[in-house]
């Protein structure tokens, strides 16, 4: 066949973008998933066009699931290509994740009940209402900051979170030390071009290299976030002032030249 071949063969096989079409995914995604060893394509042609079959739907749709539970897509490729899935600790990790889930669920539904009991007595009770918000708004914090990072930025995120599950608490934690010592710093009137700042503008850059792990398309899917700041959720607060900003960029300026 020529390269404009026919999407879909005999014997239920389909080209790329065909069965991404299908399949409700994009031709991206198909690709990623193959780099990574996660969905392999049944063949190839002989111009050297990927082929999927039915098999492969199924197997995307596991991976679907999977990454729906909580899985990594690290720890996705590890419970499929098993040779002998340990199902009983499938279903505990399945199971953990969910309850999760439903945990966060149960403070919300506490928090109504709490709001309603205060309705019917002629009142409205904005603390339990403004529970109800955190909690629902808990996991969308996260998940909306995924259409910044292309596949293969989350695919290496997650890699690196299930190798130092620890990591993000560190870091957390290593901002908010260093953003308290940015605020004394703006308090007390420190010189952006002093060495105290020049000390703090390259903690915030090493807390940076150390998020994006020297991966481009992190670092490009950050840049995207932080560029977008008009239209995330009202419910997320930036995590730095515009003062601090302001000080470490004064600061780089300075300790660049």
């Amino acid at each position: 066949m020529t390269p404009k071949e026919k999407t879909t063969l005999n014997g239920g096989l389909y080209q790329a973008r065909k069965f991404a079409e299908l399949a409700g995914v994009t031709v991206r995604t198909l690709h990623h998933y193959d780099r990574l060893g996660l969905l392999k394509p049944s063949g190839r042609t002989t111009a050297g066009y990927r082929l999927y079959s039915e098999r492969e739907l199924v197997r995307l749709q596991q991976i679907a699931t999977l990454k729906f539970v909580g899985f990594s897509l690290t720890q996705t490729k590890e419970l499929l290509d098993a040779r002998t899935l340990d199902l009983g600790g499938t279903l505990r990790m399945q199971r953990d994740a969910l309850e999760a889930r439903r945990r966060q669920l149960d403070l919300a539904l506490d928090a109504l009940s709490a709001a309603e009991r205060r309705m019917q007595a002629g009142r409205v009770d904005w603390d339990a209402l403004r529970k109800v918000i955190e909690v629902l708004d808990m996991q969308q914090n996260t998940d909306w900051m995924k259409k910044y990072y292309s596949d293969e930025a989350r695919a290496d995120l997650d890699r690196r979170n299930d190798a130092d599950p620890d990591a993000a608490t560190r870091g957390q934690k290593a901002w908010a030390e260093l953003l308290a010592d940015i605020d004394s710093a703006i308090k007390r009137k420190v010189d952006p071009a002093s060495a105290e700042a020049a000390k703090l503008a390259e903690r915030w850059s090493a807390l940076i290299r150390d998020f994006t792990g020297g991966n481009a398309q992190v670092a490009e899917g950050l840049k995207k976030l932080y560029a977008d700041q008009k239209n995330w959720p009202s419910t997320f607060k930036k995590p730095y002032s515009d003062a601090a900003s302001a000080f470490i960029c004064a600061a780089q300026a300075a300790h660049t030249k």
